[in-house]
């Protein structure tokens, strides 16, 4: 974490412990107007003359639709079209920044950088140098409007003013993300919290949760094809594009095959939160033989419990009969979709 900003925050009556795990007092529950801090995401900027034609070649999603005015998710897969990792990418002072998850970076940047070759392209982890935060409710528009004049609305615009990326995120309520220079950071936050709570990470994976914007964990790394965690319908893939890693299969999973497994929404009542990768259990006997289906991620509910999103297969959600782990755990509820789960 940016030391200037971590200064700042404890100076907010945040609690910073040597992970860089943020804590406010008053940060468990969401309310109409909220704001993060989001420095458990990580920024891994790509950029030299030749980089949008690498990530062309590399990532799920069409590189060249990233502008100033528009960001997009994108998922980088094996040969065999398993995802390694998912993240947002946007447009930052000239380069691409990806969001990433803080314990798949490393990881993607190590794979990223063997395939660089001679090309002009620079990979390098630059989240010590900016500030994320996040501004979730329905004060939002007034908010944003009152500091940047024009704020951008729907999923996927964007907005670069002032050293500042605005980027507006999907969700059920208004929900955007904002990076830049911790100085100019600062006095961002410092308007918004006049108005907007304090809140933790874990209620804005929550909100991640709700709007069905899955993340991929170490733990679940090439363990999905992106249309199994809904990529699709977040616009993560583009089908149009050409080739990139792993776009064989993929495309074959679009035009010749039949997706027997994919993303759903639930709810479980249980005082052990659920991890990514955690098997699922079901009684209806499924035709793949790899189990009906695994967590994706998780968060605390404001009803209790945990809400999630779990990857299952199609004959087990349809039993309606799936618990955690074995047939004593847990029951998992499932819940409607901001958008549709098939295609």
């Amino acid at each position: 974490m940016n030391k200037q900003w971590q200064l700042f925050l404890e100076s907010q009556s945040a609690t910073v412990n040597d992970a860089d795990e943020v804590c406010f007092e008053s940060g468990d529950q969401l309310s109409d107007c909220n704001i993060f801090d989001l420095s458990h995401l990580r920024l891994t900027r790509i950029s030299g003359e030749d980089a949008a034609a690498f990530m062309q070649g590399q990532f799920t999603n069409d590189i060249h639709e990233v502008s100033p005015e528009h960001h997009q998710m994108s998922g980088y897969c094996t040969p065999k079209g398993r995802m390694l990792a998912n993240f947002r990418i946007f447009s930052h002072a000239g380069a691409l920044i990806l969001i990433t998850p803080a314990d798949t970076q490393a990881a993607l940047i190590k794979r990223l950088s063997m395939f660089v070759l001679r090309s002009n392209v620079t990979i390098e982890d630059v989240s010590d140098q900016f500030a994320t935060i996040g501004l979730a409710g329905g004060c939002c528009p007034e908010l944003l409007g009152g500091i940047f004049n024009n704020t951008p609305t729907g999923p996927g615009s964007a907005l670069e003013k002032s050293g500042i990326s605005l980027l507006c995120l999907p969700g059920p309520s208004p929900r955007y993300v904002l990076i830049g220079q911790p100085a100019d950071i600062t006095p961002v936050w410092e308007t918004c919290v006049q108005q907007a709570v304090a809140t933790n990470r874990n209620q804005w994976s929550l909100l991640d949760i709700r709007a069905c914007v899955p993340s991929i964990y170490a733990e679940t790394a090439e363990s999905f094809v992106p249309q199994m965690v809904n990529m699709q319908m977040i616009d993560g893939v583009s089908f149009n594009k050409g080739c990139y890693v792993g776009q064989e299969v993929v495309a074959r999973m679009k035009y010749l095959g039949v997706l027997k497994r994919r993303m759903y929404l639930a709810q479980v009542n249980t005082d052990n939160r659920p991890l990514p990768g955690d098997e699922l259990f079901s009684p209806v006997a499924g035709e793949s033989g790899q189990g009906p289906g695994r967590v994706v991620m998780s968060a605390p509910s404001s009803d209790g419990g945990y809400e999630l999103l779990a990857v299952v297969e199609a004959t087990s959600h349809e039993g309606g009969n799936l618990h955690l782990e074995n047939a004593s755990g847990p029951r998992l509820n499932f819940l409607s979709m901001p958008y549709e789960s098939h295609e």
